[in-house]
């Protein structure tokens, strides 16, 4: 019995939002109403009126939901459309309206902070992937911007009865930029959109446009959210390598929305003049190109920009970069333990973080990785794989981003597995002192069953490099004696490591 307000980041979206709410209850005695500049003051006022005595059970509004004249009498939901468009300030704003409120977020592709807060379980996650029927994935192409590319790519769609979108995202110059489009393709009917057009005129240019009254429609990003379109199967961007990636995600989805094959032209100017974040961008959403997509699109954009931060206004950001992972650790246990508290059980604790602190030549020299930015991106990504076939994917991209792998990066590779074999075993720390391996465990550790895995019942059941009685029991410490030569001493060390992780896992 209570009311729901839907915020939605544009007007066209909130006017499509509303027809399909209408057609959808219409035989349920639901009163749904809109809140945008394009609703005339009388309507408003009348709106404004029924969610304060209770008579309006759905509101879906632009920006104008969060002005201070709203009062809602009983709000139970509140459902955040294309989240990835609003700020932290705007989404607090709207629950503050009532203390206690169900909040439900979309988007196809989420803000990092957002996607971070699911991840470590803040918040809770669905992930929809699978696409409508006869839904056909995006052919998207990357490329340097040419007057040919972009005349071919347009006479195509023409050519098959269908229409483009022509994204320039600068109002001062979109003017002249449908007009060289103009000259360049003498038979389109061209016409322009963009924010800051009058109320009346913006609305006019869209719907000519999805009435089929022109062929391309030259606009800024204000179709990124809610344009829905069939007869659209192109969209050239120009100068894509200054847009987010999430924005780029989401202009690519104007097209694509029928059973027809549709085509995204990715534009920029010169190929040297691409930052890094930039070449990113572009490669992460020319890879993302099947059905479903988003949630990887997200991923990516979560590894560019940072998750953020959880305690301020930034929804992106490297938060104290090297400390990241200790910080979503630190918050994964204390989310899973508030969890436990709540249903009454024990708190499922992450296994053991081992430290590894031996004397291995393994790091990224500068001349295999030359950037700062990719060596901190990768040190994290091996920090984090716990598999064989995760460290094969990382291998993989060393491979095809900077060629053969050296042996100090094979090395690094080698930690990576010793670290979460060891991790397997419940080891809390492996270090070298005195020619020893030293392993150190948890409070909790079962001494016998380490004992009974390092005894040997035979020389059968020997571990290779490691002689007999070099094995030596403390209160929470076992040390193994390595032989002397390094190449031994290493081996001996992993042999250990995985006897152990043998033995924790019962095999």
């Amino acid at each position: 019995g209570t009311q729901v307000a839907v915020l939605v980041p544009t007007t066209v979206l909130a006017a499509q939002h509303l027809s399909t709410f209408n057609q959808r209850f219409a035989a349920y005695p639901i009163t749904v109403r809109m809140l945008s500049r394009f609703v005339p003051p009388q309507d408003q006022r009348d709106t404004l009126a029924g969610l304060a005595s209770g008579s309006v059970d759905l509101v879906i509004g632009t920006h104008r939901l969060l002005s201070r004249d709203i009062r809602i009498r009983d709000l139970g939901l509140v459902i955040v459309d294309e989240e990835q468009r609003f700020g932290v300030a705007h989404k607090e704003r709207l629950k503050r309206l009532k203390t206690e409120v169900h909040v439900l977020t979309l988007s196809a592709t989420p803000i990092p902070r957002t996607l971070n807060l699911a991840l470590v379980g803040v918040r809770d996650m669905s992930v929809i992937e699978t696409p409508p029927e006869d839904r056909l994935p995006i052919q998207t192409r990357v490329a340097e911007a040419s007057a040919g590319l972009v005349r071919d790519a347009i006479n195509r769609e023409l050519d098959r009865g269908g229409q483009v979108f022509y994204v320039h995202n600068r109002v001062e110059t979109i003017e002249a930029q449908a007009e060289q489009l103009r000259r360049l393709l003498p038979r389109a009917r061209i016409v322009v959109a963009h924010g800051q057009m009058p109320e009346g005129g913006l609305e006019k240019v869209m719907m000519a446009f999805a009435r089929g009254d022109f062929d391309v429609l030259v606009c800024t990003t204000i179709i990124e959210s809610g344009l829905d379109i069939p007869n659209a199967n192109t969209i050239v961007i120009d100068r894509a390598d200054a847009l987010g990636l999430a924005q780029l995600y989401q202009l690519r989805g104007r097209v694509g929305r029928s059973s027809r094959r549709a085509y995204a032209y990715l534009l920029y100017r010169r190929r040297e003049r691409l930052s890094d974040v930039a070449r990113k961008r572009l490669q992460a959403i020319f890879n993302a190109s099947e059905l479903g997509a988003g949630f990887q699109i997200a991923l990516s954009d979560l590894e560019i920009r940072g998750a953020g931060n959880i305690l301020g206004g930034e929804q992106h950001g490297h938060m104290a970069a090297v400390g990241f992972d200790l910080y979503t650790r630190m918050l994964s246990e204390a989310v899973e333990e508030e969890k436990a508290s709540f249903d009454e059980r024990p708190a499922a604790h992450a296994r053991t973080q081992t430290v590894i602190d031996l004397p291995v030549d393994a790091y990224l020299p500068d001349e295999y990785v030359p950037e700062e930015p990719q060596k901190l991106e990768l040190y994290r990504r091996l920090g984090r794989v716990a598999t064989d076939s995760e460290l094969g994917v990382v291998r993989a991209e060393l491979l095809d981003r900077f060629g053969p792998v050296p042996p100090p990066v094979e090395r690094l590779m080698d930690v990576a597995r010793l670290r979460f074999t060891a991790e397997a075993a419940g080891i809390a720390s492996l270090s070298r002192e005195d020619g020893q391996l030293v392993l150190r465990f948890p409070p909790d550790w079962s001494r016998g069953a380490t004992m009974r895995a390092l005894a040997p019942n035979g020389p059968a059941d020997r571990i290779p490099g490691v002689a007999v009685g070099g094995v030596t029991f403390a209160s929470n410490q076992v040390r193994v004696r390595l032989p002397r030569e390094a190449a031994a001493a290493w081996a001996a060390t992993r042999a250990v490591v995985e006897r152990l992780a043998r033995t924790s896992a019962g095999t």
